[in-house]
């Protein structure tokens, strides 16, 4: 009968925390997605589109939207002086290109999901 009793007060104690850890949170906004030509979506662990070409002084925005996977945006040898994103699974990073160049990146944790931004000569 102990046993039963202790079973009954673990489960109710253990029921009462869920529901109160339930009814404090609320869920965040979804974030707006930017509009424009020169938006890549990070999501489905891909860059969406991989590849965009720019004019120098175009601004690249990354918006992430993988459903709670983190993601960054990490550029590949010379491009990493350029490229650092922090690692965000929501919200958005930004990048302006002045130099005209190919600019390949990488996810630091997915290294298949790879991109580059293509900065033409004006």
């Amino acid at each position: 009968m102990a046993r039963l009793t202790t079973l009954a007060a673990t489960i109710g104690v253990t029921a009462a925390l869920a529901l109160s850890l339930t009814s404090c949170t609320e869920d965040a906004p979804a974030a707006e997605r930017p509009t424009g030509p020169n938006v890549v979506t990070v999501a489905a662990m891909a860059y969406s589109p991989a590849s965009v070409t720019i004019s120098p002084g175009d601004t690249v925005t990354w918006f992430f939207d993988d459903t709670g996977v983190a993601h960054n945006v990490i550029g590949i040898d010379a491009a990493s002086r350029l490229l650092h994103s922090p690692m965000i699974s929501s919200g958005q990073f930004s990048q302006t290109f002045d130099d005209p160049g190919t600019y390949p990146y990488f996810c630091s944790v997915h290294p298949n999901m790879t991109g580059t931004v293509i900065v033409r000569e004006t």
